[in-house]
């Protein structure tokens, strides 16, 4: 264990034997089911897998699209995308809707069976006439042949929508199964770039179910109170590298 172990990093360290509550986040969450040993290595032992490349022109679209919500949310108004869609919604207007949006705080909720704090940031809650909130993601994305949600790795997208769904509905939240993704596709046929990137949106419903959330969350909870490192997740390219690399050490 001492290998993995960074006594440089104190926070937000899992203590097994600490009895205050342990903020995690809807995406160490995923970590945890895509790979148990970088769950334990990053929460218990303070030893983060390698930061991704940050998607600046992805966020520079999420911020836009909120501030394009947000007039229709100050005014009670459907946004031409929902009327294009026949969708009978407007954007939630509620005072924690900031909050709710902000990294490192989002919407949270104690789970007493395991002691988690469990957060997660939403991009947008739309609401129907009855007060049904309806979770929202925003993606981007650039490619020749039309956004959807069918390839494999996209279930990392579908486990997000589930989560915040899951989340809002602890939160004391009417939620439907039914969310809906604002997917944005940067065009690459236009004649020229004229310094913009034109976006063809669509909006892509998707019915989630969030019955997982509870066992997972136990099951991440059992991971770090081990003392023993779990197995790596089958597809983890972080463990799948190391493994790879001891053999040329």
């Amino acid at each position: 264990m001492s290998e993995y172990y960074n006594p440089k990093r104190t926070k937000n360290i899992f203590d097994p034997r600490s009895k205050e509550p342990f903020k995690i986040s809807r995406s160490k969450i995923d970590m945890f089911l895509n790979c148990p040993r970088c769950f334990y290595v990053d929460r218990r032992l303070g030893v983060g897998t390698p930061p991704g490349f940050p998607f600046n022109l992805n966020s520079a679209v999420d911020a836009l699209l909120k501030k394009e919500f947000d007039i229709h949310r100050a005014k009670n108004t459907a946004h031409p995308l929902m009327r294009a869609y026949g969708l009978d919604l407007v954007p939630f207007d509620h005072e924690k809707i900031n909050e709710w949006r902000e990294n490192f705080v989002g919407v949270q909720y104690l789970h007493k069976p395991t002691n988690f704090l469990v957060t997660g940031a939403v991009d947008d809650l739309w609401v129907d006439k009855d007060g049904v909130v309806y979770v929202v993601d925003y993606k981007s994305t650039s490619k020749s042949t039309e956004v959807n949600l069918d390839a494999d790795w996209q279930i990392g997208y579908k486990r997000q929508m589930e989560f915040y769904q899951w989340l809002m509905r602890r939160n004391d939240f009417k939620v439907s199964d039914t969310g809906y993704f604002v997917y944005c596709n940067g065009q690459k046929d236009r004649e020229a770039f004229d310094a913009k990137l034109e976006f063809d949106i669509k909006i892509i419903p998707y019915t989630g179910n969030d019955s997982w959330v509870e066992t997972e969350l136990i099951n991440a909870h059992n991971c770090l109170m081990s003392i023993e490192i779990p197995k790596a997740g089958a597809n983890c390219d972080f463990c799948n590298y190391f493994e790879a690399r001891k053999k040329f050490d």
